[in-house]
């Protein structure tokens, strides 16, 4: 399975696909020497023993990307050196790491016309055997970039109840790669705005992520509010900006944010979870 997507911002369009194929005749697969991940042509290459520079194109009817991502920082292992526990269950957890800050360029296609870009990208490869535990039923994701050279990784993994699992967690990644582990007593975060899906379900649409002991004090907007995936999962991701101050000094950045298991909750404890 892949999906793809893109959020066109100046024209309040968010557009989202999906393809699920099979590795029969080459349709789809994966392997690490060279770096390929392919379903049909959407394609993730990369050239070096490290798997950078990497190229990704996608293309959906008039929707495309071909972008040449670097390297930038070194990677980051998630959780204990690279094992994310996930909850208190046995095995449920996974290998976990992230390459924050990669240089990208290329081009970007839309309805209103081919453009040439340049930017960041971040990338998160995650592989697990299990998925959430039982009394968990989805979680909230953020990548976010700052202008200040740092980034902030932090999920919070929601219970039944409204709660926060105490195996939230998340790191801060200063501009010369040192490292910030943030436990889920570490981060308040605050819903400010919320969205109603045409499918239903209500997601948060703006927040305030706060780590004092960090000094992180951010406040995070979606760039345009329907930034939903009604596929063969629904969920939210999109693209986020951000401003704030991290040590007292003011920041700003541009980041993801990921939301899952909305479409079945109750209103009841979507709102418990902003008290």
């Amino acid at each position: 399975m892949a999906h793809f997507t893109v959020t066109d911002v100046a024209s309040g369009q968010f557009y989202a696909f999906e393809r699920l194929s099979r590795g029969a005749a080459g349709l789809a697969g994966a392997q690490g020497d060279p770096f390929q991940v392919w379903l049909e042509d959407w394609r993730a290459d990369g050239q070096g023993p490290d798997g950078t520079p990497m190229r990704l194109q996608a293309r959906q009817d008039d929707i495309a990307i071909d972008l040449i991502l670097q390297a930038g920082k070194q990677p980051v292992l998630q959780g204990d050196q690279g094992l994310s526990q996930k909850s208190a269950e046995v095995g449920n957890a996974s290998y976990y790491y992230s390459l924050t800050r990669m240089p990208a360029s290329g081009s970007v296609q839309t309805p209103a016309g081919t453009f040439a870009v340049t930017g960041l990208a971040w990338m998160d490869r995650e592989w697990s055997t299990s998925a959430l535990a039982a009394n968990q039923i989805g979680w909230d994701w953020f990548a976010l970039q700052l202008d200040d050279g740092s980034e902030l990784m932090y999920y919070r993994l929601r219970l039944r109840d409204g709660s926060d699992d105490p195996y939230s967690k998340g790191i801060l990644v200063g501009p010369d790669h040192q490292l910030t582990a943030l436990a889920r007593d570490d981060v308040q975060i605050d819903i400010v705005e919320r969205w109603q899906s045409p499918q239903g379900a209500e997601y948060p649409a703006k927040w305030r992520l706060r780590a004092p002991a960090a000094g992180i004090d951010l406040t995070i907007t979606p760039l345009i509010p329907n930034q939903e995936l009604a596929l063969t999962v629904t969920y939210w991701e999109g693209a986020v900006q951000v401003s704030g101050s991290v040590a007292g000094k003011a920041v700003s950045g541009n980041g993801y944010v990921e939301l899952t298991g909305y479409q079945n909750q109750s209103a009841g404890e979507v709102h418990a979870r902003g008290q």
